[in-house]
């Protein structure tokens, strides 16, 4: 069957986080992604080494990692003028190449979007970097919390303006906005390059990201209207709100609730027997009354007893599942988001799903991962090398 993006090629040269997430949507999504990981270095951005332990313990949790799966491996010394020159020479066939060096590092390897658009004009030259090829903080290092930090998200996050603020415990920056951007970001740009017959340089800045979605997440909108900073704790998303939190229930689980609209906060109340609180929901005087009240009612009951209750009420609920129970969750198994694979090795492995569903040309997993350099024979003889080429690179260390 067809798939969106078959006879697209994409280079692969960054490293973890965003970069190889989206190199990953575009190999689901039926691209020939190479992935580059270099043979020196330790375990750096563009390096496989330091990915996971050495030995079968890392080659089974590699086995069971979707980020690395549809993707062939290659392994390249491109500190080294020769193994510039075999990247180059592949880059002449590649519609894609997405990179996460810090600015700069790719031009002093001669491999900068300046050299490769050159060599390839249709090449759409995807940058993946914390802060973007331009501005003051370009050069700097950082991960996640630096880039939610910078953005402004992370001084809206926690308890109140009186406690600390709270670093995400998911990579907002890297895995809920950066690779989305450059996915989205790639996919915009080989549609322009469809009508102008160009590549071009996209870049995606993390903490940009973070800004971009600030309107949704603390209401800056209304901050650049009037200039009123949401103060930490008073958002919705803060969980604070007693109709948009999570409770403890009798078995020590916990449920959440987000019966945000009034329609869904009668569900909630008439189900719970309490229409009482139904016009209290907005009251500033009771919100602590009502936390107090939702706490004890859903100690009263199990966790899936009030799935079970509230679940057809039409409320918005949902109950708190560990990482083991989201893979044995009914509704998870019939989205087909846990996959069961055969793995020449390790027999039966498991990987996340697919996010997105197609109606025609659903994505599929037709590689799956496997270690640094892996297919470098493979990939250097459609680039035209012969055996004793190959052989000589590998004697010299390029490969």
């Amino acid at each position: 069957m067809a798939l969106p993006l078959d006879e697209i090629r994409v280079l692969d040269i960054g490293g973890l986080g965003p970069g190889a997430m989206a190199a990953m949507m575009l190999g689901d999504l039926g691209a020939d992604v190479i992935r580059v990981d270099m043979t020196t270095g330790e375990g750096g951005v563009g390096s496989g080494i330091s990915y996971f332990p050495p030995g079968e313990a890392g080659e089974r949790l590699l086995a069971h990692s979707p980020m690395f799966r549809n993707k062939r491996n290659l392994a390249l010394d491109l500190k080294s003028e020769t193994g510039q020159d075999i990247f180059r020479r592949i880059v002449r066939t590649a519609d894609v190449l997405i990179e996460g060096f810090r600015p700069g590092v790719m031009d002093r390897m001669n491999l900068g979007y300046e050299v490769l658009s050159k060599i390839n004009p249709g090449l759409i030259y995807c940058a993946v970097t914390g802060f973007g090829q331009t501005g003051p903080y370009k050069d700097m290092p950082g991960h996640d919390a630096v880039f939610t930090a910078m953005g402004g998200a992370q001084a809206l996050i926690g308890e109140s303006e009186e406690a600390p603020p709270v670093i995400p415990q998911t990579f907002v920056a890297d895995l809920a906005i950066g690779w989305m951007e450059a996915t989205v970001g790639i996919l915009a740009a080989l549609w322009a390059r469809e009508r102008t017959g160009r590549g071009q340089m996209v870049d995606i800045s993390l903490m940009d990201g973070v800004v971009s979605l600030l309107p949704m997440i603390t209401g800056a909108h209304s901050f650049l209207a009037d200039g009123k900073i949401p103060r930490r704790g008073e958002m919705l998303a803060s969980g604070r709100k007693p109709y948009y939190a999570t409770y403890k229930t009798r078995d020590g689980k916990y449920i959440t609730i987000t019966p945000v609209e009034p329609k869904f906060w009668r569900n909630l109340c008439r189900a719970l027997g309490r229409e009482d609180l139904i016009p209290l929901q907005y009251d500033p005087a009771k919100q602590e009354y009502l936390r107090a009240q939702l706490t004890a009612i859903f100690l009263t009951r199990t966790r899936d007893e009030w799935f079970a209750l509230l679940g057809p009420a039409d409320v918005g609920v949902g109950k708190v599942l560990r990482l083991d129970e989201v893979f044995t969750d009914p509704h998870a198994l019939s989205r087909g988001m846990i996959l069961e694979l055969d793995h020449p090795k390790f027999g039966k492995v498991k990987q996340i799903g697919f996010g997105i569903k197609f109606s025609e040309t659903p994505p599929s997993v037709r590689r799956l991962p496997k270690p640094p350099g892996a297919d470098t024979e493979e990939i250097l003889s459609e680039a035209g090398y012969s055996r004793d080429e190959i052989e000589s690179f590998r004697r010299r260390g390029v490969i």
